[in-house]
């Protein structure tokens, strides 16, 4: 599936957000857009409009998601219940290259969708690689035996802090598996985006 493959820092400059998890992406050190003329322009004010669709942006590009996928997350989002808002963001983290990401198997989404690609990872005790899996309750996702022994596995070992790197979900090191216990609650969902624009953005 198409992804965005692109200049990742023009995009954190232009959404003035950082949407990738690299660390090099989280420091805005150029307060003008990107492009050629980028230095001699300045930002111009949003409407409501461009606000909503710029939240809409940042988290269809913190996630990796298309604007296809993004768009069925809402529509299944607003018919449940609860707040759509909330329920779209908790969709977004029951996928399974997030939650490998959020389990510390992986240094970013993007890499995480990789690795699923490869096969390295099984959804209870069966290979997936789909990265948009959506994981339910009581899910157990593990690295492969073979792929174990890789340097970037090794790594993750060494980069991981405590058993319960996001409140929903327990990780055993030493076996390089993970729980998914629950869906997660907003609260408990750490990224600063505010969904609510994103409702206000289809609503029209």
């Amino acid at each position: 599936m198409a992804r965005y493959n692109g200049p990742r820092a023009r995009v954190c400059r232009r959404l003035e957000y950082p949407v990738f998890e690299s660390p090099k992406f989280s420091a805005m050190r150029k307060n003008y857009p990107p492009g050629q003329h980028g230095p001699n322009k300045r930002r111009s004010k949003l409407s409501n409009y461009g606000i909503q669709l710029r939240e809409k942006q940042r988290i269809k590009y913190l996630y990796g998601v298309l604007e296809k996928q993004f768009r069925n997350y809402f529509k299944k989002a607003s018919s449940r219940k609860g707040e759509t808002g909330h329920n779209l963001l908790i969709f977004l983290e029951s996928r399974l290259d997030n939650t490998v990401y959020r389990l510390g198997l992986a240094p970013t989404r993007r890499s995480a969708r990789q690795l699923i690609n490869h096969k390295h990872f099984l959804v209870n005790n069966k290979v997936v690689n789909i990265p948009s899996f959506l994981l339910s309750e009581g899910d157990e996702i593990q690295v492969r035996d073979k792929s174990k022994r890789f340097s970037i596995f090794q790594d993750s070992m060494r980069r991981i802090q405590g058993d319960n790197p996001a409140p929903w979900l327990t990780i055993d090191k030493s076996k390089l598996n993970g729980t998914f216990n629950n869906l997660p609650t907003r609260d408990e969902i750490p990224e600063t985006v505010n969904e609510q624009l994103v409702v206000e953005l289809y609503s029209k």
